[in-house]
C-alpha cells in the first residue's frame, strides 16, 4: 500500500522546548570537548591503562546502534515486507543520524582533533581503524542514496537494489567495529573472532530499540496512528533480538572458559571484578536481557505500549553497560606481559587499573547522543520522512480484508 510521507509543522511550543534542549545538551558536550582539549586529558578518568574512557563507550555504542536502526529499512527492501516500507525513511535518517553523533564524540575525545587529518590522508592498511574510516564514510554515502532512491519518485525503483548495499555494507561496517577488539591479542579480555558476529546482532536490538522509542515518540507528539500491528511486529523482533545477544554473551563467555589462558580474565568479568562484574550481571544480563524479554514477550505486559517503551530503554542502558564492560573492563584487566610470571613494577604492571569516569566524559558522550536526537529532529522538520499515517489500515494490505471476513461473519 502506497505510504503518504508529511514534514512535521514544528511550530510549537514542545517542538521549540525539544529543540532548545537537544541544544543545550550538544553546547555543553562541545564545552567538555573543550575543557579537555584545553586542559589536557589528566582532568578525565582516563590513564596510560585505561586508553578508552566513556565518550568510547558512547560513541561505539551509537556506531553500533547507527548500524542496527537501518534494519527496519532492510526488512522491507531487502526481503519484501511491504508492513515495514512506511518507515524506511525515518529508518535510514537515524542511522546516518546515529552515526554522525558517534562519530562526533569519537573525533572530539582524541585530544588532537585536528590530527584527524592525518589519519584522512595517510593509511595504514594493515590497521583496522584505517579501514574503519572508509566504512563509516561509505556507510553515510551509501544511505544518503538510498535515501534519494527512496524520495525521488522516478528512482524508486532502485530503492531495492540500494538497500542491498546498504545491507551489506553495514554489516560490514559493524563487522569491522567489533574486529575492532576481536584483532586486539594483547588484550586478554579481546582477541576473539566471536566479536565480529557478537556486534552484529548487538547492532540489531540496540538499533531496533532506539528505533522504536523514536517512531513512538514521534507518533505521539505529531498525533499520528500508530497502528497495533507494527508495534507488535516491532517489539517482537526486538525480543528476538534481545534473546540473541544474550545468546552470543553466553557462547563467547563459555569459549573464553573453555581456555586455559583466558580463565583469569574470565574471572575477572564474571566474579572478582567489582563495577565489571556488577555491571555485566546486573546491567548487560538482568537490565538490558532478562527483564526486556519478559516485559516484551510476556502475554498481557507485552500488550502496553509504557511497558514496550520501558524496554526498550532497558535494552538502550543494558548496551551501554554492556559496551563499558567490553571496552573498559577490557582494558582494565592487566596485560599478561610474562605469561606464568608474576610481574610487579611502579608502571602498574600486573595490577587492575583503577578508571572512575569524569563529568566532562560523561558529558560530551551525551552529547553525541544529543548530536544524533537533534538531526533527527531537524530531519524530520525539513524533509517528509514520516508517512502521514501508521494505523494498521493504512499499512497492513491484509487489514482491511480481515476487517471485511470480520464483519461478514457478524
Amino acid at each position: 500500500m502506497t505510504a503518504h510521507y508529511l514534514k512535521i509543522e514544528g511550530r510549537s511550543a514542545g517542538f521549540y522546548a525539544l529543540f532548545a534542549l537537544l541544544a543545550a545538551v550538544v553546547a555543553i558536550g562541545l564545552g567538555a570537548a573543550l575543557y579537555m582539549e584545553e586542559n589536557g586529558h589528566w582532568v578525565t578518568g582516563m590513564s596510560n591503562q585505561v586508553i578508552w574512557g566513556t565518550p568510547h563507550v558512547f560513541a561505539v555504542f551509537l556506531i553500533v546502534a547507527a548500524s542496527g536502526a537501518l534494519n527496519v529499512a532492510s526488512i522491507a527492501s531487502v526481503f519484501g515486507r511491504q508492513l515495514y516500507k512506511p518507515l524506511s525513511r525515518l529508518s535510514g535518517l537515524l542511522a546516518v543520524a546515529l552515526l554522525a553523533g558517534g562519530l562526533a564524540v569519537l573525533v572530539l575525545d582524541l585530544g588532537r582533533p585536528e590530527r584527524l587529518i592525518v589519519a584522512m590522508t595517510t593509511y595504514n592498511f594493515k590497521s583496522i581503524f584505517a579501514w574503519n574510516i572508509f566504512l563509516y564514510t561509505g556507510f553515510m554515502v551509501i544511505v544518503a542514496v538510498y535515501l534519494w532512491m527512496m524520495f525521488e519518485r522516478r528512482f524508486n525503483v532502485y530503492s531495492k537494489p540500494a538497500g542491498m548495499a546498504a545491507f551489506l555494507w553495514r554489516l560490514t561496517l559493524t563487522t569491522g567495529t567489533g574486529s575492532i577488539f576481536g584483532f586486539l591479542v594483547a588484550r586478554e579480555a579481546y582477541s576473539s573472532a566471536l566479536l565480529a558476529p557478537m556486534f552484529i546482532i548487538l547492532s540489531f536490538a540496540y538499533g531496533l530499540a532506539i528505533f522504536m522509542l523514536v517512531i513512538m515518540a514521534a507518533a505521539r507528539w505529531t498525533k499520528r496512528e500508530l497502528g497495533d500491528v507494527l508495534v507488535t511486529r516491532l517489539k517482537n523482533l526486538l525480543g528476538v533480538f534481545v534473546a540473541s545477544a544474550l545468546y552470543f554473551t553466553v557462547v563467547y563467555h563459555l569459549t573464553n572458559l573453555y581456555m586455559t589462558g583466558k580463565h583469569d580474565v574470565e574471572r575477572f568479568i564474571l566474579i572478582d571484578g567489582g563495577v565489571y562484574t556488577r555491571l555485566f550481571w546486573i546491567g548487560q544480563i538482568v537490565v538490558g536481557g532478562a527483564i526486556p524479554l519478559v516485559l516484551l514477550f510476556h502475554s498481557k505486559l507485552g500488550k502496553s505500549r509504557c511497558l514496550i517503551a520501558i524496554a526498550s530503554l532497558l535494552v538502550i542502558l543494558g548496551g551501554i553497560a554492556q559496551m563499558y564492560v567490553t571496552i573498559i573492563g577490557g582494558q582494565a584487566f592487566p596485560m599478561p606481559l610474562f605469561p606464568g610470571k608474576i610481574v610487579s613494577s611502579s608502571f602498574y604492571d600486573g595490577v587492575v587499573a583503577q578508571y572512575a569516569p569524569s563529568l566532562p566524559e560523561i558529558l560530551l558522550g551525551i552529547g553525541g547522543v544529543g548530536i544524533a536526537l537533534l538531526i533527527t529532529l531537524f530531519g524530520v522538520k525539513i524533509l517528509p520522512f514520516l508517512p502521514q499515517s501508521l494505523a494498521d489500515a493504512d499499512i497492513d494490505p491484509h487489514h482491511k480484508d480481515a476487517s471485511a471476513k470480520d464483519a461478514a461473519a457478524a
